[in-house]
């Protein structure tokens, strides 16, 4: 590595980290002091806000790094801008990839550890972090209800364009309450639907259903014949209470194999709504990553252009306008694809393209 890599790179990291480690630690005391009421009325333990805030680092992690990396970048080469050492690179021959090349690198390793972060660790900190929080909203009570093994308001997708509500589901017994069963057809028309009290999953791996009514629908949604009612009937449902436990899981809280897997699952049953915006929520993984190197991109021409005092202040000024119209450029193209507007992958991927274009374009124009 030259000398002048060397230089830039420690100029870039030092900034970085101190960014990283400002917005970290803004991040732990804002949160902290807006959930203040909560943790002093629940007399939460320190031990608990310390596991907490730990699981929601690699959280905090992924969501400031971006910005890290555009002060970074502004504020060093604003410095360098400001000190004639650009013109006295360009001067000695050097093209503005060579001068740049060192954080472009920087850039591209920072976004492959994001997306590691993002996969291997976020969904189970964002899961874990949850839980942490209800015990300190919550406190005891909710805690010991917790204890008890018992979710409420369940809700899934299954096979056979199935859509199921249960209102109790006891894992520990293996049975769901209040439940009820949608079946459509692939046009998502309403076919069928089952009521029941009880449902527990015995021997055989057969589902036993209690004070079961069904119902028949026509195409136009309207009920045909009488409903049929069961003291007690054995249902053909291909799920387990695992797999109901698995899949009543958040997207967010699944790496993106899980993801993947659960989309798969997802378009069987005909719910193509949702299946799109999973599918959005998917590429979305891919490409969120690469915000560090394109921010980086951007950040490039700003600092070169800009005028010998505008250091310091102005370098921050100008990151956060820059990021904030990213990240709403973002924002509308990711809700465009949910719409149906634009595919997932274009949705996606559609800041990332527009920005790295344009910041290439500015590169191009610098003297």
């Amino acid at each position: 590595m030259r000398i002048l890599d060397r230089y830039i790179l420690k100029s870039v990291l030092g900034i970085f980290l101190m960014c990283l480690l400002t917005f970290i630690f803004l991040y732990v005391i804002i949160d902290l002091f807006s959930h203040l009421d909560d943790i002093l009325k629940q007399r939460a333990s320190l031990n608990i806000l310390l596991q907490y805030y730990l699981a929601y680092l690699p959280i905090i992690f992924v969501q400031v790094t971006p910005i890290s990396c555009l002060v970074a970048t502004l504020y060093t080469f604003a410095k360098l801008n400001h000190n004639n050492e650009i013109i006295a690179m360009r001067s000695s021959g050097l093209s503005i990839l060579e001068i740049t090349k060192t954080v472009i690198i920087f850039g591209v390793l920072i976004s492959v550890f994001v997306f590691w972060v993002n996969d291997k660790f976020v969904p189970s900190s964002l899961s874990l972090a949850e839980k942490l929080k209800d015990r300190i909203e919550a406190g005891v009570k909710r805690e010991q209800e917790k204890e008890q093994d018992v979710i409420q308001n369940l809700s899934m997708y299954g096979s056979k364009n199935r859509l199921f509500f249960i209102n109790k589901f006891y894992l520990s017994k293996n049975t769901m309450e209040g439940i009820t069963i949608l079946e459509d057809d692939e046009q998502q028309n309403i076919t069928k639907k089952i009521v029941a009290n009880k449902g527990v999953f015995g021997e055989g791996g057969l589902w036993r259903f209690y004070q079961c009514i069904t119902y028949n629908f026509d195409k136009n949604g309207q009920i045909v014949g009488e409903p049929e009612y069961l003291e007690e009937e054995i249902m053909a449902i291909s799920e387990t209470p695992h797999e109901f436990l698995h899949q009543r899981q958040l997207p967010d809280f699944m790496t993106i194999a899980q993801l993947d897997n659960y989309i798969w699952k997802l378009s069987k049953s005909g719910a193509s709504t949702a299946t799109r915006n999973l599918t959005v929520d998917l590429y979305q993984r891919f490409t969120s990553p690469l915000t560090s190197i394109i921010i980086i991109f951007l950040g490039i021409p700003f600092s070169l252009r800009m005028k010998k005092r505008a250091t310091g202040l102005s370098s921050l000024g100008l990151s956060i306008m820059v990021g904030f119209l990213y990240y709403v450029f973002n924002a509308i193209s990711i809700a465009l694809g949910k719409s149906g507007i634009l595919i997932p992958i274009l949705s996606a991927s559609l800041a990332h393209i527009v920005t790295l274009t344009f910041s290439l374009y500015l590169i191009s124009t610098l003297p």
